[in-house]
Parts: structure tokens; C-alpha cells; sequence
């Protein structure tokens, strides 16, 4: 079918495990998503599945995406995402995709926008400890010197300087998947997801899930 879905960040709360463990999970709302279009490597270099997630009022779509979703037999989308297909079933346009997808999988990639900071000194920005408080400390937190002498006379390139902090696509890799609840269509993920409440994500198949270590490989 399809290697990742779209989805919302809910929120975080905590669970128990059955030896009465509390685990840290964010609650992700996945799917359902809609097939807008499949692609093939003929026609488009590349093989995807094109999915749409979340209603959109049709007076607040462009007519070419209008016509772009009555030809998929779908209705508007606000969010559209090009996904990799998993195997070489491809789904049809119009077939909804839920949370069946993840099924049996441990671990899961979640890609969100972190939360926006505005402006940020590079104490706050990059974890600078600023100049000290007493003994003629009189900088505070400003920078500091960003120069390089007579050479090469200019500022480093990626030297790092206050500037817009946080916004940014965030890509959280191998999150254990703690439980899912298809009827509520809720996935809980161990850990922390980048986003606000009510941000969009998209979750994909972990690419590369930790290998547990085995009794021989403890030994």
C-alpha cells in the first residue's frame, strides 16, 4: 500500500507498560487518507502515491485542484503529500488509507515543523554560556567575538549568531510505537513529536528500526 501517512499531533500524556512502567507518549491522530493520484516512474520519474488528508470547503479550493480531486473521485484536501508505495500493490485514486497501514510495525519516522521562537540570542539559540557574572564579566549574553583576525578577514561561514530560532522541519526517527486504537484512528508514540497542538505530521515506516540485542549478543 503506501510506506507513511499524514496525520495531527494531539497532545502528550503518559501510559503504563505491563511490568507498571510510565512511558512519555504523544497521541497522534493518523489518517484517514485519501489516494489523490498514483505515479509511476513512467510518467513521472518516480513511483508515489499522492494522499490528501483533512476536509476542505470547496469554495476555498482553486479550480484546478478542484478538478484535480473530482478526477480522483475524492473531495478537496487541505493537505496533499507525495508518499513512497510499500510492495507493488498500488492503491486506486479514491481509496481511503487508514491506520491499518501500520500494523504490526514497532517503530515509526515522525516529520513535524517545531514550534516557532521568534529571535533568539545565542544563549537561548545555540546553548551559549555567556561571559561570567562577576569578576569583570561584562558582556552578559551577547555574543562575543565572531572575527577571524587579518585572515581570512571576513566571518566563517555557519558561524553561529543570533538569528530566527525554531520553525523548521523537524524529523523525529525510530519512535517506538506504543499502542494504536484504529477506531479512534490514534496512534501513541514514545516520546516527544515537533509541533504545537493541532500541527500537522507525517509518519512514516521507520527506515531503519533499532535491532534489539539478543542473548548472545549480551553475552
Amino acid at each position: 500500500m503506501v510506506k507513511a501517512l499524514l496525520g495531527k499531533k494531539i497532545g502528550m500524556t503518559q501510559v503504563f507498560d505491563p511490568s507498571g512502567k510510565r512511558l512519555p507518549v504523544t497521541v497522534l491522530q493518523v489518517g484517514p487518507c485519501t489516494v489523490t493520484q498514483v505515479k509511476t516512474a513512467e510518467t513521472d520519474c518516480v513511483p508515489a502515491v499522492q494522499i490528501g488528508f483533512e476536509e476542505r470547503k470547496r469554495k476555498n479550493t482553486s479550480r484546478p485542484l478542484a478538478g484535480h480531486f473530482t478526477n480522483a473521485g475524492s473531495t478537496p484536501k487541505r493537505i496533499l503529500r507525495d508518499v513512497e508505495p510499500d510492495g507493488d500493490q498500488m492503491p486506486e485514486p479514491g481509496q481511503e488509507v487508514g491506520l491499518e497501514v501500520f500494523e504490526g510495525v514497532s517503530h515509526v519516522d515522525v516529520t513535524g515543523v517545531s514550534k516557532g521562537r521568534g529571535f533568539a540570542g545565542v544563549v537561548r539559540r545555540h546553548g551559549f554560556s555567556g561571559s561570567p557574572e562577576t569578576h569583570g564579566g561584562r558582556f552578559g549574553r551577547r555574543t562575543g567575538s565572531v572575527g577571524a583576525s587579518a585572515w581570512p578577514g571576513r566571518v566563517w561561514k555557519g558561524q553561529r549568531m543570533p538569528g530566527h530560532m525554531g520553525h523548521e522541519k523537524v524529523t523525529i526517527r525510530n519512535l517506538e510505537v506504543v499502542r494504536l486504537e484504529p477506531e479512534r484512528r490514534l496512534m501513541l508514540v514514545k516520546g516527544s513529536v515537533a509541533g504545537s497542538r493541532g500541527s500537522y505530521v507525517l509518519v512514516r515506516k521507520a527506515v531503519a528500526p533499532p535491532r534489539r540485542a539478543s542473548h548472545s549478543d549480551e553475552a
